[in-house]
Protein backbone atom coordinates (compact mmCIF):
# COMPACT_ATOMS: atom_id res chain seq x y z
CA UNK A 1 0.00 0.00 0.00
CA UNK A 2 1.01 3.78 -0.38
CA UNK A 3 1.53 5.46 2.81
CA UNK A 4 0.36 8.93 3.91
CA UNK A 5 2.15 10.73 6.80
CA UNK A 6 1.19 14.01 8.85
CA UNK A 7 3.61 17.13 9.04
CA UNK A 8 4.36 16.00 12.81
CA UNK A 9 5.26 12.53 11.68
CA UNK A 10 7.44 13.67 8.99
CA UNK A 11 9.13 15.98 11.36
CA UNK A 12 9.66 13.22 13.82
CA UNK A 13 11.17 11.16 11.11
CA UNK A 14 13.54 13.66 10.07
CA UNK A 15 14.43 14.87 13.73
CA UNK A 16 17.10 12.03 14.14
CA UNK A 17 18.81 12.85 10.89
CA UNK A 18 19.48 16.14 11.55
CA UNK A 19 21.05 15.16 14.92
CA UNK A 20 23.50 13.04 13.30
CA UNK A 21 24.22 14.50 9.72
CA UNK A 22 26.38 17.34 9.05
CA UNK A 23 24.63 20.99 8.63
CA UNK A 24 22.72 20.90 5.49
CA UNK A 25 23.38 17.59 4.06
CA UNK A 26 19.28 16.47 4.56
CA UNK A 27 18.36 19.75 2.35
CA UNK A 28 20.76 19.22 -0.21
CA UNK A 29 19.97 15.45 -0.52
CA UNK A 30 16.32 16.99 -1.22
CA UNK A 31 17.46 19.85 -3.68
CA UNK A 32 19.46 17.54 -5.71
CA UNK A 33 16.84 15.56 -6.57
CA UNK A 34 14.39 18.41 -6.75
CA UNK A 35 16.84 20.01 -9.80
CA UNK A 36 16.69 16.80 -11.16
CA UNK A 37 12.95 16.33 -11.95
CA UNK A 38 12.95 20.28 -12.79
CA UNK A 39 15.52 19.17 -15.65
CA UNK A 40 13.29 16.91 -16.60
CA UNK A 41 10.16 18.80 -16.99
CA UNK A 42 12.50 21.23 -18.78
CA UNK A 43 13.66 18.70 -21.50
CA UNK A 44 9.84 17.54 -21.47
CA UNK A 45 8.44 21.08 -22.25
CA UNK A 46 11.58 22.50 -23.98
CA UNK A 47 13.64 19.81 -25.22
CA UNK A 48 16.72 21.02 -24.11
CA UNK A 49 18.33 22.84 -20.47
CA UNK A 50 21.13 24.98 -21.84
CA UNK A 51 19.93 28.51 -21.93
CA UNK A 52 16.19 27.40 -20.67
CA UNK A 53 14.61 29.97 -18.09
CA UNK A 54 13.64 29.01 -14.74
CA UNK A 55 12.27 30.99 -11.79
CA UNK A 56 12.53 30.59 -8.31
CA UNK A 57 9.82 31.90 -5.96
CA UNK A 58 11.04 31.95 -2.65
CA UNK A 59 9.72 32.04 1.03
CA UNK A 60 11.64 32.19 4.30
CA UNK A 61 12.81 29.18 5.42
CA UNK A 62 13.66 25.50 4.47
CA UNK A 63 11.31 25.56 1.68
CA UNK A 64 13.02 28.27 0.21
CA UNK A 65 16.34 27.21 0.88
CA UNK A 66 15.78 23.66 -0.86
CA UNK A 67 14.41 25.71 -3.63
CA UNK A 68 17.73 28.55 -3.48
CA UNK A 69 20.21 24.99 -3.32
CA UNK A 70 18.08 23.28 -6.73
CA UNK A 71 18.66 26.50 -8.40
CA UNK A 72 22.33 26.58 -7.84
CA UNK A 73 22.52 22.74 -9.03
CA UNK A 74 20.21 23.79 -12.27
CA UNK A 75 22.54 26.83 -12.50
CA UNK A 76 25.35 24.64 -12.78
CA UNK A 77 24.03 22.62 -15.48
CA UNK A 78 23.22 25.43 -17.75
CA UNK A 79 20.42 27.15 -17.21
CA UNK A 80 19.19 30.61 -16.29
CA UNK A 81 18.22 30.70 -12.91
CA UNK A 82 16.60 33.98 -11.29
CA UNK A 83 15.12 34.33 -7.82
CA UNK A 84 12.35 36.05 -6.40
CA UNK A 85 12.66 36.59 -2.54
CA UNK A 86 9.07 37.11 -1.21
CA UNK A 87 10.95 37.78 2.39
CA UNK A 88 14.68 38.86 1.63
CA UNK A 89 15.43 39.25 5.34
CA UNK A 90 14.35 35.61 6.22
CA UNK A 91 15.90 33.97 3.16
CA UNK A 92 18.08 30.82 3.76
CA UNK A 93 21.37 32.09 4.09
CA UNK A 94 23.47 29.16 2.89
CA UNK A 95 21.18 28.08 0.05
CA UNK A 96 21.26 31.90 -0.85
CA UNK A 97 25.10 31.95 -0.93
CA UNK A 98 25.22 28.57 -2.95
CA UNK A 99 22.71 30.16 -5.32
CA UNK A 100 24.16 33.21 -5.92
CA UNK A 101 28.02 31.55 -6.07
CA UNK A 102 26.57 29.41 -9.01
CA UNK A 103 25.91 32.53 -10.99
CA UNK A 104 22.01 32.69 -10.09
CA UNK A 105 20.05 36.18 -10.28
CA UNK A 106 17.99 37.90 -7.52
CA UNK A 107 15.22 39.70 -9.23
CA UNK A 108 11.98 41.15 -9.01
CA UNK A 109 10.21 40.35 -11.64
CA UNK A 110 8.83 37.44 -13.11
CA UNK A 111 10.32 37.57 -16.34
CA UNK A 112 9.73 35.07 -18.87
CA UNK A 113 10.55 31.21 -17.57
CA UNK A 114 9.87 27.78 -19.50
CA UNK A 115 9.33 26.85 -16.07
CA UNK A 116 8.49 28.08 -12.25
CA UNK A 117 9.43 26.51 -8.84
CA UNK A 118 7.31 26.75 -5.75
CA UNK A 119 9.50 27.27 -2.79
CA UNK A 120 7.38 30.06 -1.16
CA UNK A 121 5.57 27.40 2.15
CA UNK A 122 6.42 24.20 3.07
CA UNK A 123 4.29 21.64 5.10
CA UNK A 124 4.36 24.16 8.02
CA UNK A 125 2.73 26.26 6.18
CA UNK A 126 -1.04 27.62 6.66
CA UNK A 127 -3.62 29.44 4.82
CA UNK A 128 -3.97 31.14 2.16
CA UNK A 129 -1.04 32.68 0.28
CA UNK A 130 -0.48 36.28 1.40
CA UNK A 131 -1.02 38.56 -1.10
CA UNK A 132 1.95 39.49 -2.70
CA UNK A 133 3.48 35.82 -3.38
CA UNK A 134 -0.53 35.60 -4.37
CA UNK A 135 -0.17 38.23 -7.25
CA UNK A 136 3.14 36.99 -7.87
CA UNK A 137 1.31 33.56 -8.82
CA UNK A 138 -1.02 35.02 -10.47
CA UNK A 139 1.10 36.04 -13.30
CA UNK A 140 2.59 32.67 -13.88
CA UNK A 141 1.68 31.42 -17.47
CA UNK A 142 3.67 27.96 -17.79
CA UNK A 143 4.14 24.25 -15.39
CA UNK A 144 5.05 25.00 -12.01
CA UNK A 145 7.21 22.63 -9.99
CA UNK A 146 6.01 22.43 -6.40
CA UNK A 147 8.50 21.97 -3.54
CA UNK A 148 7.19 19.25 -1.09
CA UNK A 149 3.26 20.61 -1.64
CA UNK A 150 1.74 23.68 -3.31
CA UNK A 151 1.57 26.63 -1.61
CA UNK A 152 -1.23 27.64 0.31
CA UNK A 153 -3.08 24.13 0.76
CA UNK A 154 -2.62 22.63 3.63
CA UNK A 155 -0.38 20.05 4.26
CA UNK A 156 -2.57 17.12 6.18
CA UNK A 157 -6.30 17.99 5.16
CA UNK A 158 -5.79 19.09 1.66
CA UNK A 159 -7.90 22.13 2.21
CA UNK A 160 -7.35 25.33 0.20
CA UNK A 161 -9.12 28.22 1.83
CA UNK A 162 -8.07 31.30 -0.42
CA UNK A 163 -5.38 31.76 -3.14
CA UNK A 164 -3.42 28.60 -4.03
CA UNK A 165 -0.93 27.07 -6.33
CA UNK A 166 -1.86 24.97 -8.99
CA UNK A 167 1.56 22.43 -9.74
CA UNK A 168 1.59 20.84 -12.72
CA UNK A 169 4.16 18.41 -10.69
CA UNK A 170 5.24 18.23 -6.80
CA UNK A 171 8.71 17.09 -5.86
CA UNK A 172 8.10 15.92 -1.83
CA UNK A 173 10.85 14.18 0.37
CA UNK A 174 11.18 11.50 2.33
CA UNK A 175 7.09 10.55 2.90
CA UNK A 176 3.96 11.12 1.31
CA UNK A 177 1.90 13.95 3.10
CA UNK A 178 -1.81 13.37 3.00
CA UNK A 179 -2.11 16.54 0.50
CA UNK A 180 -0.43 14.53 -1.95
CA UNK A 181 -4.12 12.30 -2.22
CA UNK A 182 -6.64 14.82 -0.61
CA UNK A 183 -5.53 17.63 -2.69
CA UNK A 184 -4.50 15.95 -5.65
CA UNK A 185 -5.94 18.47 -8.66
CA UNK A 186 -3.70 20.91 -7.30
CA UNK A 187 -0.39 18.89 -6.63
CA UNK A 188 -0.10 17.60 -10.28
CA UNK A 189 1.90 14.35 -10.85
CA UNK A 190 3.94 13.58 -7.84
CA UNK A 191 7.35 12.85 -7.53
CA UNK A 192 8.69 11.48 -4.38
CA UNK A 193 12.73 12.09 -3.34
CA UNK A 194 14.12 9.49 -0.82
CA UNK A 195 16.34 11.01 1.83
CA UNK A 196 16.63 8.25 4.40
CA UNK A 197 13.95 8.64 6.56
CA UNK A 198 12.68 5.75 8.64
CA UNK A 199 9.28 6.14 8.65
CA UNK A 200 6.67 4.21 10.88
CA UNK A 201 2.81 3.59 10.29
CA UNK A 202 1.26 5.86 8.19
CA UNK A 203 -1.79 8.09 8.99
CA UNK A 204 -3.82 6.62 6.57
CA UNK A 205 -3.06 4.75 3.28
CA UNK A 206 -4.22 3.71 -0.61
CA UNK A 207 -4.29 0.87 -2.01
CA UNK A 208 -2.25 0.29 -5.43
CA UNK A 209 -3.57 -1.06 -8.72
CA UNK A 210 -1.82 -4.07 -8.50
CA UNK A 211 -3.35 -4.79 -4.82
CA UNK A 212 -7.04 -3.83 -6.58
CA UNK A 213 -6.50 -6.42 -8.71
CA UNK A 214 -5.46 -8.91 -6.45
CA UNK A 215 -7.95 -8.62 -3.99
CA UNK A 216 -11.24 -8.70 -7.23
CA UNK A 217 -13.20 -12.02 -6.70
CA UNK A 218 -12.97 -14.29 -9.77
CA UNK A 219 -14.49 -17.93 -10.06
CA UNK A 220 -11.93 -20.71 -8.98
CA UNK A 221 -12.18 -24.25 -9.90
CA UNK A 222 -14.26 -24.90 -7.36
CA UNK A 223 -16.86 -22.02 -7.21
CA UNK A 224 -20.68 -22.43 -7.79
CA UNK A 225 -22.71 -19.37 -7.78
CA UNK A 226 -23.15 -19.89 -4.29
CA UNK A 227 -19.88 -19.73 -3.14
CA UNK A 228 -18.84 -16.69 -4.44
CA UNK A 229 -21.21 -14.84 -2.68
CA UNK A 230 -25.51 -13.57 -2.87
CA UNK A 231 -25.68 -10.42 -2.77
CA UNK A 232 -29.14 -8.87 -2.07
CA UNK A 233 -30.18 -5.51 -3.65
CA UNK A 234 -33.33 -3.57 -2.17
CA UNK A 235 -33.62 -0.62 -4.56
CA UNK A 236 -35.81 1.60 -6.17
CA UNK A 237 -39.31 2.45 -6.45
CA UNK A 238 -42.59 3.49 -8.47
CA UNK A 239 -41.20 6.75 -8.44
CA UNK A 240 -36.98 5.93 -8.99
CA UNK A 241 -37.03 2.61 -10.81
CA UNK A 242 -33.64 3.66 -12.13
CA UNK A 243 -31.87 3.62 -9.20
CA UNK A 244 -32.79 -0.12 -8.84
CA UNK A 245 -31.66 -1.10 -12.25
CA UNK A 246 -28.69 0.92 -11.54
CA UNK A 247 -28.04 -0.45 -8.66
CA UNK A 248 -28.54 -3.96 -9.48
CA UNK A 249 -27.00 -3.89 -12.50
CA UNK A 250 -23.50 -2.83 -10.85
CA UNK A 251 -23.71 -6.31 -8.71
CA UNK A 252 -24.21 -8.61 -11.26
CA UNK A 253 -21.70 -7.16 -13.50
CA UNK A 254 -18.97 -6.93 -9.98
CA UNK A 255 -18.90 -10.47 -9.50
CA UNK A 256 -19.75 -14.10 -10.86
CA UNK A 257 -21.77 -14.94 -7.80
CA UNK A 258 -25.56 -14.53 -7.68
CA UNK A 259 -27.90 -11.36 -7.23
CA UNK A 260 -30.97 -11.48 -5.38
CA UNK A 261 -33.60 -8.06 -6.12
CA UNK A 262 -36.23 -7.53 -3.80
CA UNK A 263 -39.15 -4.36 -4.81
CA UNK A 264 -41.46 -2.96 -6.77
CA UNK A 265 -39.12 -2.19 -9.48
CA UNK A 266 -38.70 -6.53 -10.32
CA UNK A 267 -39.92 -6.11 -13.85
CA UNK A 268 -37.59 -3.26 -14.65
CA UNK A 269 -34.54 -4.76 -13.05
CA UNK A 270 -35.67 -8.58 -14.84
CA UNK A 271 -36.03 -6.76 -18.39
CA UNK A 272 -32.30 -5.86 -18.30
CA UNK A 273 -30.42 -8.28 -15.97
CA UNK A 274 -32.98 -11.37 -17.02
CA UNK A 275 -29.83 -13.58 -14.67
CA UNK A 276 -30.90 -11.75 -11.53
CA UNK A 277 -33.31 -13.75 -9.41
CA UNK A 278 -36.03 -10.84 -8.43
CA UNK A 279 -38.82 -10.88 -6.03
CA UNK A 280 -41.47 -8.39 -4.73
CA UNK A 281 -40.70 -8.30 -0.95
CA UNK A 282 -37.36 -8.33 1.29
CA UNK A 283 -39.27 -11.39 3.13
CA UNK A 284 -39.40 -13.45 -0.21
CA UNK A 285 -36.14 -12.44 -1.36
CA UNK A 286 -34.35 -15.80 0.16
CA UNK A 287 -30.92 -15.82 1.70
CA UNK A 288 -27.70 -13.93 1.12
CA UNK A 289 -24.24 -12.71 2.20
CA UNK A 290 -24.53 -8.91 2.17
CA UNK A 291 -27.90 -6.45 1.54
CA UNK A 292 -27.66 -3.26 -0.38
CA UNK A 293 -30.26 -1.43 0.93
CA UNK A 294 -31.62 2.42 -0.04
CA UNK A 295 -30.94 3.96 -3.88
CA UNK A 296 -34.07 5.05 -4.50
CA UNK A 297 -36.32 3.17 -2.04
CA UNK A 298 -37.60 6.84 -0.39
CA UNK A 299 -38.37 8.36 2.70
CA UNK A 300 -41.63 7.37 3.89
CA UNK A 301 -42.96 5.14 6.80
CA UNK A 302 -42.81 2.16 4.47
CA UNK A 303 -39.41 2.93 3.49
CA UNK A 304 -38.17 3.35 7.25
CA UNK A 305 -39.71 0.16 8.33
CA UNK A 306 -38.24 -2.30 5.29
CA UNK A 307 -34.33 -0.73 6.40
CA UNK A 308 -35.30 -1.84 9.88
CA UNK A 309 -35.56 -5.25 8.55
CA UNK A 310 -32.57 -5.38 6.66
CA UNK A 311 -30.57 -3.94 9.49
CA UNK A 312 -31.77 -6.44 12.03
CA UNK A 313 -30.32 -9.19 9.35
CA UNK A 314 -27.19 -10.59 10.92
CA UNK A 315 -25.78 -10.56 7.37
CA UNK A 316 -22.97 -7.27 6.40
CA UNK A 317 -25.34 -4.15 5.02
CA UNK A 318 -24.46 -1.61 2.74
CA UNK A 319 -26.51 1.85 3.62
CA UNK A 320 -26.82 4.53 0.48
CA UNK A 321 -29.02 7.01 -0.55
CA UNK A 322 -32.26 7.19 1.10
CA UNK A 323 -31.28 5.00 3.28
CA UNK A 324 -28.83 7.16 4.44
CA UNK A 325 -31.62 9.90 4.63
CA UNK A 326 -34.10 7.38 6.71
CA UNK A 327 -31.06 6.26 9.26
CA UNK A 328 -29.99 10.00 10.10
CA UNK A 329 -33.75 10.12 11.63
CA UNK A 330 -32.38 7.53 14.47
CA UNK A 331 -28.96 6.21 13.80
CA UNK A 332 -29.21 3.71 16.61
CA UNK A 333 -30.19 1.47 14.46
CA UNK A 334 -26.73 0.82 13.17
CA UNK A 335 -25.06 1.12 16.66
CA UNK A 336 -27.04 -1.65 17.89
CA UNK A 337 -25.73 -3.95 14.82
CA UNK A 338 -23.53 -6.89 15.74
CA UNK A 339 -22.86 -7.57 11.95
CA UNK A 340 -20.43 -5.20 9.20
CA UNK A 341 -21.97 -2.25 8.39
CA UNK A 342 -20.43 0.28 5.59
CA UNK A 343 -22.17 3.93 5.33
CA UNK A 344 -21.85 5.36 1.72
CA UNK A 345 -23.11 9.29 2.48
CA UNK A 346 -21.55 12.53 -0.02
CA UNK A 347 -21.36 15.43 1.96
CA UNK A 348 -24.58 16.25 2.37
CA UNK A 349 -25.77 12.80 3.67
CA UNK A 350 -22.69 12.96 6.01
CA UNK A 351 -23.57 16.21 7.69
CA UNK A 352 -27.27 14.77 8.10
CA UNK A 353 -25.52 11.72 9.76
CA UNK A 354 -22.92 13.49 11.79
CA UNK A 355 -25.13 16.73 12.46
CA UNK A 356 -22.51 18.83 11.51
CA UNK A 357 -20.60 19.82 8.22
CA UNK A 358 -17.77 17.25 7.12
CA UNK A 359 -15.19 20.32 6.96
CA UNK A 360 -11.84 21.20 5.64
CA UNK A 361 -9.99 17.62 7.62
CA UNK A 362 -12.14 15.16 5.74
CA UNK A 363 -10.15 12.04 7.17
CA UNK A 364 -10.96 12.85 10.95
CA UNK A 365 -14.29 13.86 10.08
CA UNK A 366 -14.98 10.25 8.45
CA UNK A 367 -12.54 8.54 11.34
CA UNK A 368 -15.15 10.27 13.87
CA UNK A 369 -18.53 9.00 12.09
CA UNK A 370 -17.22 5.67 12.01
CA UNK A 371 -16.29 5.57 15.67
CA UNK A 372 -19.53 7.32 16.84
CA UNK A 373 -21.85 5.11 14.81
CA UNK A 374 -19.70 1.60 15.40
CA UNK A 375 -19.73 1.33 11.53
CA UNK A 376 -17.55 1.55 8.58
CA UNK A 377 -18.06 4.83 6.58
CA UNK A 378 -17.41 5.66 2.63
CA UNK A 379 -17.20 9.72 2.10
CA UNK A 380 -17.99 10.44 -1.97
CA UNK A 381 -15.84 13.01 -2.73
CA UNK A 382 -12.73 13.25 -5.68
CA UNK A 383 -10.90 11.63 -3.03
CA UNK A 384 -13.03 9.04 -1.18
CA UNK A 385 -11.99 8.49 2.20
CA UNK A 386 -13.00 5.70 3.88
CA UNK A 387 -12.67 4.89 7.49
CA UNK A 388 -13.34 1.66 9.67
CA UNK A 389 -14.62 1.75 13.24
CA UNK A 390 -10.94 1.16 14.29
CA UNK A 391 -9.73 3.88 13.03
CA UNK A 392 -7.85 2.69 9.86
CA UNK A 393 -8.69 4.59 6.64
CA UNK A 394 -8.18 3.57 2.89
CA UNK A 395 -8.14 6.56 0.20
CA UNK A 396 -8.65 6.79 -3.40
CA UNK A 397 -8.26 9.32 -5.46
CA UNK A 398 -10.78 9.26 -8.50
CA UNK A 399 -8.31 10.84 -10.88
CA UNK A 400 -11.37 12.91 -12.48
CA UNK A 401 -14.76 13.96 -11.98
CA UNK A 402 -16.14 12.21 -14.45
CA UNK A 403 -18.40 10.39 -11.94
CA UNK A 404 -19.96 13.45 -10.80
CA UNK A 405 -23.21 12.18 -12.24
CA UNK A 406 -27.19 11.05 -11.35
CA UNK A 407 -27.44 7.76 -10.99
CA UNK A 408 -23.46 7.34 -10.55
CA UNK A 409 -23.96 6.40 -6.37
CA UNK A 410 -26.49 3.81 -6.84
CA UNK A 411 -23.81 1.73 -9.15
CA UNK A 412 -20.84 2.08 -6.84
CA UNK A 413 -23.44 0.76 -4.07
CA UNK A 414 -23.90 -2.52 -6.16
CA UNK A 415 -20.42 -2.60 -6.87
CA UNK A 416 -19.29 -2.60 -3.48
CA UNK A 417 -22.41 -5.15 -1.74
CA UNK A 418 -21.47 -7.77 -4.37
CA UNK A 419 -17.76 -7.30 -3.00
CA UNK A 420 -18.96 -7.12 0.31
CA UNK A 421 -21.10 -10.58 -0.43
CA UNK A 422 -17.74 -12.01 -1.55
CA UNK A 423 -15.86 -11.90 1.56
CA UNK A 424 -13.83 -8.83 1.43
CA UNK A 425 -14.43 -6.46 4.51
CA UNK A 426 -16.24 -3.51 4.40
CA UNK A 427 -12.94 -1.37 3.91
CA UNK A 428 -11.44 -3.52 1.42
CA UNK A 429 -14.76 -3.52 -0.74
CA UNK A 430 -15.13 -0.17 -0.39
CA UNK A 431 -11.74 0.56 -1.24
CA UNK A 432 -11.66 -1.52 -4.17
CA UNK A 433 -15.07 -0.85 -5.31
CA UNK A 434 -14.37 2.73 -5.20
CA UNK A 435 -11.40 2.08 -7.46
CA UNK A 436 -12.94 0.10 -9.79
CA UNK A 437 -16.03 2.45 -9.96
CA UNK A 438 -13.67 6.13 -10.78
CA UNK A 439 -11.61 4.19 -13.47
CA UNK A 440 -15.18 2.67 -15.34
CA UNK A 441 -16.12 6.62 -15.36
CA UNK A 442 -12.79 7.83 -16.35
CA UNK A 443 -12.85 5.08 -19.26
CA UNK A 444 -16.48 5.73 -20.20
CA UNK A 445 -15.53 9.41 -20.34
CA UNK A 446 -13.11 8.44 -23.19
CA UNK A 447 -15.23 5.72 -25.00
CA UNK A 448 -12.55 3.42 -24.63
CA UNK A 449 -9.86 5.30 -26.44
CA UNK A 450 -6.35 6.33 -24.95
CA UNK A 451 -4.98 9.75 -24.71
CA UNK A 452 -8.21 11.33 -25.95
CA UNK A 453 -9.96 13.89 -24.27
CA UNK A 454 -12.86 12.69 -21.87
CA UNK A 455 -17.32 13.86 -22.62
CA UNK A 456 -19.73 13.76 -19.95
CA UNK A 457 -21.36 10.41 -18.79
CA UNK A 458 -24.10 9.31 -17.47
CA UNK A 459 -24.40 6.60 -15.00
CA UNK A 460 -25.50 4.29 -17.61
CA UNK A 461 -22.16 3.93 -19.83
CA UNK A 462 -20.26 4.36 -16.68
CA UNK A 463 -22.01 0.15 -15.43
CA UNK A 464 -21.17 -0.14 -18.91
CA UNK A 465 -17.53 -0.08 -18.23
CA UNK A 466 -16.93 -1.75 -15.06
CA UNK A 467 -15.83 -5.17 -16.51
CA UNK A 468 -13.50 -2.87 -18.56
CA UNK A 469 -12.18 -1.54 -14.89
CA UNK A 470 -11.97 -4.86 -13.51
CA UNK A 471 -9.67 -6.48 -16.53
CA UNK A 472 -7.22 -3.09 -16.53
CA UNK A 473 -6.73 -3.57 -12.80
CA UNK A 474 -6.72 -7.16 -12.41
CA UNK A 475 -3.94 -6.74 -15.24
CA UNK A 476 -1.79 -5.01 -13.00
CA UNK A 477 -2.06 -8.35 -10.26
CA UNK A 478 -0.35 -10.50 -13.10
CA UNK A 479 2.62 -7.78 -14.26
Amino acid sequence: MRGYYTVDQVRDAEAPLLATLPDGVLMRRAAFGLARVVADELRVHTGSLTYRSVTLLVGSGDNGGDALWAGAYLRKRGVVVRAILLDPARAHKQGLDAFLRAGGRVATDLGEPDLVVDGIVGISGRGALRPDAAAVVAQVRCPIVAVDLPSGVDANTGAVCGPAVTAAVTVTFGALKPVHVLASPRCGRVELIDIGLDLGEPDFQSLEPSEVGALWPVPGPGDDKYSQGVVGVIAGSDRYPGAGVLCTGAAVTSTSGLVRFAGPGASEVLSRFPEVVASNTFEEAGRVQAWVVGPGMGTDAGAAALLELVLATDVPVVVDADGLTLLAQDPDLVRRRAAPTLLTPHAGEFARLAGREVGADRVSATRELASDLGVSVLLKGHTTVIADLDGRVLVSDAGGSWASTAGSGDVLSGVIGALLASGLTPLEAAAVGARAHALAANLAAAGGMADVAGAPISASPLLGRVRDAVRVLRSFARE
